[in-house]
């Protein structure tokens, strides 16, 4: 079955929007994030010319990106290898032979290779950190600071990559060939310099376990004060879970001077990646900023004012977004932004990192609040990154990439859109593109994976966005994973498990021979492509209207037009392993187009209805382009405006669409008026359905909001729909338990959690409970510390076969209360939440094992007791000092150290003369191990 999607028939437009029902668009006190069209006067008559703009098209849109980790490009200075540090490895960090480690790359050999770099089409180089890093860090690996995330000073190049003067050279040259350079930037973190007086790498401690206290010893949210200047006074002492401390001679280590204020920082132990400890916690040990503090705040802006007036920075990828406050990026994004313009960078461009897998509704939703209510400029596409891999690696149904890029209206408001997001395949951490081809198609053959690498860069370079290169799949490099089995080099590589890579499209390569070759085919492919898109402007950055998307393995299609050439393209990939048959819509009718790329027939005319029907072969792409432009207007065509609706997947976004008749090209400007203000900018969106998402979450429950919309068609007609009003909708509550299958652990106490949408400070949630479906409601306390809400239930008393009924109630000032749905669980005997727990240390050897550190010896795995809950073993040891901790399920994957930590550190047993036995425990619920003497 083939599902079309014209672009404007209003009957699958309206299906469209119902199955995407989602998200952003805007917000602010008023209406936020209107800050492109003028608000418009309530007193003066309604004029469509007052609302139609044309859509946005902000950032750098017509730019691609090469992401390049220095380290690993080209070592052009040999003298700077250990960065000047005396010793060994574990001092300097260099071992060109380690993954792990410095191998040799720096500045110099990047800008000695701008050739190399601009023979791609490259119109932007974007760097990995390069500040000054903690050249080593024993608790991880070891490992170095290669990668530049572990930044001590943040006014200085790292010295194994050069010097200030070199990155100052390198960006004069980049400029000089007409290419911008982008620092990867890191606020949430520094490198591992504070530790605890209770450990160095503990678990993360709740805010609703222990809030932050002032100096004085008072309680306090610090929600209350972010975005603000004033923040109460902190002491190391009292006003956090952990005590933090510094290591003598470390000090003052951290460049600028505010950033050894242990004060500065969240100071709750480890992350684990969600929830609230993914916005408070450490990074494995890395010390986490205390963002929502001022002095954080105006000193992060500060630093990297100074690189934008001092050496001209193009623009930021900015690292680990997500995991920083909303208020931090409303001060620092607009602060930046107006700073480098002020000096001479209109063009200046921010995109941040917000990491997440898949690519539906509710993940757009997520990415896309980075722009519109945090009101940054762009993000890192990972949902396409997801959805690429899909369509063209695991040739998943071609109707998933259309649904894809028709929820693109998520990134819809007065200031930003999707068509400024920078959007790639593979990357650094998660893995290369040519990876995935190869695990996705274990049977190919490298003709198959060739073509599957090349359909996903066909893809990148013709879709709405900025196409980012990762280093090396030009060459391409594949690898065996992520993280630094992604990091090869392109000179010659020592490291082992580098040296046997294949390489997609060669076999006179591999990673262990200088890979900076042009006439790789990928490298050509590529290089094509970004010439193709600068030759036919439209493919760049068009207005992308999805046109087809096929059930199963088939033929996605979607159109590009340029505005202002009004010349369609149309763009058809087929991930089917056989050729396939696509009918496609298009605003051309009795109109020729001639292929511009890509195998197939050359000249293609559409019907009296504007279809076309083409066959595309397997595997591949081909892009047809009109032969005349479309036919202009003769009058605005007429609109109506939807009923205004909450988002099925954000509470706090308004689902504001349009039905506009005819068939051409059209631009739909929406507005909205909160109570009496003037009317305001919510965005403009220029393919169908037309739809925003805007952001009322800052709006109290209640407040009428009014909206209208105007259509601009492609002669520049406008007309203007009637207004509708709605009210913004009372948040929702949602509670979960501990537990599994509605049962509990009777002897364990229960966790009960609330999330709130949309979520703000003032907010607190009531916990209520009900023992058997007759009792009386409890409370059982009330969480006032956002963002998480939770409480613990202690119902160790109660016979098994209990059933207790929880409910959560949400309290707002000014609001009703909101209750959320019951949730009933029955109480039953413990039962292991895992299938193994295993001794692993130094004293492995000791006990059985082949050898230490091995997660998977059974000889050291703890047995479950139901009588408890917990897992132990009873171990007999020499003499001796020794360290260990838990690993579960046979491997390293989930492990536990000192107080519970995930991956945290490892604890030490001392065995006093003539030896001991020991029982060993570990509790599934806390995640603690702990130790005792046998009894």
């Amino acid at each position: 079955m083939t599902r079309l999607i014209p672009a404007l028939t209003s009957a699958l437009a309206l299906g469209l929007l119902t199955a995407g029902a989602s998200l952003p668009s805007t917000a602010a006190p008023a209406v936020a994030g209107a800050a492109t069209a003028p608000a418009v006067r309530a007193d003066r008559p309604d004029r469509a010319t007052d609302v139609a703009r044309p859509a946005l098209r902000t950032g750098l849109t017509d730019h691609s990106f090469y992401f390049v980790m220095a380290d690993r490009f080209a070592n052009g200075e040999s003298a700077n290898d250990t960065g000047g540090i005396e010793g060994g490895r574990l001092e300097h960090g260099f071992d060109p032979t380690a993954k792990g480690f410095f191998n040799g790359g720096d500045l110099v050999g990047l800008r000695e290779q701008l050739d190399y770099i601009e023979g791609l089409g490259t119109d932007a180089i974007w760097l990995t950190p390069v500040f000054e890093n903690k050249a080593v860090q024993l608790e991880d690996g070891p490992s170095a600071g290669y990668h530049g995330y572990w930044i001590t000073d943040f006014t200085r190049i790292d010295p194994h990559l050069g010097t200030n003067a070199d990155l100052a050279d390198l960006v004069d040259a980049a400029h000089e060939r007409g290419m911008k350079v982008f620092f990867d930037i890191i606020t949430n973190h520094t490198a591992d310099v504070i530790g605890y007086e209770e450990g160095a790498r503990t678990a993360y401690v709740p805010k609703d376990v222990e809030p932050y206290r002032t100096a004085d010893g008072e309680p306090f949210d610090d929600r209350d004060h972010a975005g603000g200047d004033d923040f109460p006074e902190l002491d190391a002492q009292t006003s956090f879970p952990y005590t933090p401390v510094l290591e003598e001679g470390e000090e003052d280590l951290k460049v600028p001077a505010w950033l050894n204020d242990p004060t500065l920082y969240h100071n709750r132990g480890n992350t684990t990646f969600t929830g609230e400890d993914s916005q408070y916690g450490d990074f494995f040990g890395l010390d986490d900023l205390f963002t929502e503090h001022p002095t954080v705040r105006e000193g992060m802006i500060d630093i990297y004012r100074t690189w934008v007036d001092e050496l001209g920075i193009d623009g930021f990828r900015i690292d680990t977004m997500k995991h920083v406050d909303d208020p931090f990026w409303q001060a620092f994004g607009p602060g930046l932004l107006d700073y480098a313009r002020s000096h001479g960078k209109p063009d200046f461009f921010m995109f941040g990192e917000v990491a997440l897998d898949g690519a539906d509704a509710a993940a757009k939703a997520f990415t896309s609040g980075y722009t519109t209510r945090a009101g940054m400029q762009s993000v890192l596409d990972f949902p396409f990154q997801w959805a690429a891999r899909d369509f063209a690696s695991r040739g998943t149904s071609a109707a998933d990439l259309a649904r894809f890029f028709v929820d693109d209206d998520f990134y819809t408001d007065a200031d930003s859109n999707a068509y400024a997001l920078p959007t790639f395949l593979g990357n650094h951490d998660m893995g290369r593109f040519g990876h995935f081809v190869g695990a996705d198609n274990p049977g190919a053959d490298e003709a198959e994976l060739l073509r599957r690498d090349r359909l996903g860069h066909e893809l990148m370079f013709f879709s709405r966005g900025n196409p980012v290169v990762y280093y090396g799949d030009e060459q391409g490099f594949t690898g065996t994973g992520g993280d630094q089995l992604a990091r090869q080099t392109m000179f010659a590589s020592q490291v082992p498990e580098y040296a046997d890579d294949t390489q997609l499209g060669t076999d006179a390569k591999t990673p262990a021979t200088d890979s900076l070759d042009p006439t790789h085919p990928l490298y050509r492919r590529i290089a094509r492509l970004d010439r193709l898109t600068e030759r036919h402007p439209a493919l760049r950055d068009g207005a992308h209207q999805v046109r087809l998307g096929q059930d199963g393995p088939g033929v996605a299609a979607f159109s590009r037009l340029d505005r202002d050439q009004q010349r369609e393209y149309v763009v058809l990939l087929n991930n089917a392993s056989t050729a396939r048959s696509a009918k496609v819509s298009t605003w051309v009718r009795k109109g020729a187009f001639r292929k511009v790329y890509g195998p197939g027939e050359q000249r293609v005319r559409t019907n009296g209805s504007g279809e076309v029907r083409v066959r595309v072969p397997a595997l591949s792409t081909v892009v047809y382009a009109a032969s005349e432009r479309l036919a202009a207007s003769r009058r605005a065509p007429s609109i109506t405006l939807r009923t205004p609706r909450p988002s099925a997947v954000d509470r706090g976004r308004m689902l504001v669409g349009a039905r506009v008749a005819g068939r051409s090209f059209a631009e739909v400007t929406f507005q909205a008026r909160v109570g009496d203000g003037a009317w305001q900018s919510v965005g403009t969106d220029d393919s169908a359905p037309y739809r925003v998402f805007h952001d009322t979450s800052v709006l109290a429950t209640g407040t009428p909001v009014h909206y209208r919309a105007a259509v601009l068609d492609n002669a520049g007609h406008a007309r203007l729909a009637k207004a509708r009003g709605t009210q913004v909708a009372a948040p929702a509550i949602t509670l979960s338990t501990s537990g599994s299958d509605g049962t509990v652990s009777s002897i364990d106490p229960v966790t009960v959690s609330a999330e709130v949408q949309p979520e703000r400070p003032t907010q607190s949630v009531r916990f209520e409970r009900r023992v058997g479906p007759d009792g009386a409601w409890e409370v059982l306390g009330t969480d006032t510390s956002s963002p998480a809400y939770r409480a613990t239930d202690d119902i160790e008393g109660l016979e098994l076969g209990t059933e207790v009924t929880y409910r959560a109630v949400l309290l707002e000032p000014g609001a009703e209360p909101v209750t959320s749905d019951e949730v009933t669980v029955r109480t039953a005997a413990p039962q292991p939440a895992r299938d193994s727990v295993t001794l692993a240390g130094s004293l492995q050897d000791e006990l059985g094992c082949p050898a230490d550190w091995q997660p998977d010896c059974a000889a050291t795995h703890l047995a479950f007791d139901a009588t408890d809950g917990r897992w132990h073993a009873t171990f007999t040891l020499p003499e001796g000092s020794y360290e260990w901790k838990v690993a579960v399920d046979d491997s390293w994957d989930e492990n536990y150290g000192a107080g519970g930590a995930a991956g945290g550190d490892n604890l030490v047993l001392d065995v006093p003369a003539g030896g001991a036995a020991y029982t060993f425990t570990w509790d599934q619920v806390t995640h603690v191990p702990s130790v005792s003497p046998a009894q």
